[in-house]
């Protein structure tokens, strides 16, 4: 398993997998349409034997796939081991320090401000980043300013493993939010986003209808 998982490595990373160096594989067994794996076999020899004389190679299809692993063997054995060398006790112990807090950190801060972003287009007005005393004191990421007076928004990253767990936050943050709305007017959303598809959704899109009702009646006691 180690081994395999060595070899996958170094394959993608010096690219001895794409098109340029085995030909486009995906699209000639769609070609193929093999019953067998000798089937596929013969069919990608006559394939690679044409995409080899194109590229002016002169050796056989057998030779050539037996120097790519030549070639991998020669990074793997020299330069993945050089730099295997390379690392420290100290090196290990940063990386995982900046993995755990560093990078988490800055998704997360990916997250919020690609929900943001999509929250911005679908309502149609300027959200402004909130003054971190509020975030402090309401919980509040960012602010609708409505005349004089604000609507505030809190996004939420969850996972799917914590959707149960939505009513308890809301709950928690309820207090906080009502001081918000004695002091400015307007109620404060909770934005929940989530990892869909490795993309970034709303999950509770159904508020963003609710924070267009929202500065609908702030506009009217304007």
């Amino acid at each position: 398993m180690a081994k395999e998982w060595i070899l996958n490595i170094a394959t993608n990373r010096w690219g001895f997998n794409k098109k340029n160096s085995v030909g486009p594989v995906s699209q000639w067994i769609r070609e193929c349409s093999p019953k067998t794996v000798n089937d596929w076999e013969q069919f990608y020899y006559k394939k690679l034997a044409e995409f080899l004389k194109i590229k002016g190679i002169p050796l056989s299809p057998q030779e050539y796939l037996e120097d790519l692993g030549r070639k991998l063997y020669v990074k793997i054995t020299e330069v993945i081991q050089a730099e295997i060398e390379e690392v420290t006790e100290q090196d290990c112990i940063q990386y995982i320090y900046n993995l755990v807090i560093h990078r988490t950190y800055n998704g997360y801060l990916t997250e919020i401000k690609t929900i943001y972003g999509k929250l911005q287009k679908e309502l149609g007005v300027e959200i402004k980043p909130a003054p971190d005393k509020w975030d402090r004191l309401y919980n509040v990421d960012f602010y609708i300013q409505v005349g004089e007076k604000c609507i505030g928004l809190q996004i939420k990253p969850i996972t799917y493993q914590q959707t149960p767990e939505i009513h308890r936050w809301k709950k928690w943050l309820s207090k906080t939010h009502k001081k918000f709305k004695q002091a400015h007017g307007g109620n404060v959303f909770i934005i929940f986003s989530i990892k869909k598809d490795n993309k970034k959704e709303i999950y509770n899109p159904e508020i963003i209808e609710e924070i267009k009702q929202e500065i609908e009646r702030l506009k009217r006691q304007n």
